[in-house]
């Protein structure tokens, strides 16, 4: 409620929308009372994020926004973020080092070397070519690898580039079925 009340937002309306953030975000109804020190680490975070959209921002700038997180938290705060864009047209822009978080989110990717814009495009676009990737010491997302190993190994191509384990699972399926026809 802090931020919101310091740029004129009625104390009922900041409560409304603490409460509403507080169930989107997963986190117990009774954190609105507890003091941050109080909280976990991932509590933390989340009551962060709360605070941001709490100022119903149009662009969402985040920075690393699951590191120290567990694979389930950072799944978790992933998958709002990508709803949040989704369902509220809300423009994020993510800075990552996550090959898997820029491949399954992401809708543009742009690739930063040293201070420059070097790559740019849609996950497809900069994830196929992988030898350039290298030149700026970023690697393949896990899915990708290990499509690009299969395929080598099989010698049956998957077609199009699984950004995702659930495409990749899903490609592998199909060329192995179509293998034993």
């Amino acid at each position: 409620m802090f931020g919101p009340m310091n740029f004129g937002v009625p104390a009922e309306e900041a409560r409304r929308r603490a409460h509403e953030l507080i169930k989107l975000l997963g986190l117990p109804e009774d954190v609105a009372e507890k003091s941050p020190f109080d909280l976990s680490g991932g509590q933390m975070r989340r009551v962060a994020i709360a605070g941001v959209l709490a100022f119903k921002p149009s662009i969402l700038i985040l920075d690393e926004p699951t590191a120290g997180l567990d694979p389930r938290g950072r799944k978790e705060i992933m998958e709002l973020f990508n709803r949040l864009h989704e369902e509220e047209g809300l423009t994020t822009i993510l800075v990552t080092h996550s090959m898997e978080d820029a491949a399954k989110y992401a809708d543009h990717i742009l690739v930063m070397h040293e201070g420059r814009s070097v790559m740019a495009g849609t996950p497809t676009e900069v994830f196929s070519d992988a030898e350039r990737l290298k030149t700026f010491r970023l690697g393949l997302p896990r899915s990708v690898a290990f499509q690009r190993d299969f395929e080598k190994l099989t010698g049956k191509p998957l077609g199009k580039l699984a950004l995702t384990e659930e495409q990749l699972a899903s490609g592998i399926a199909a060329a192995l079925k179509d293998g034993e026809q």
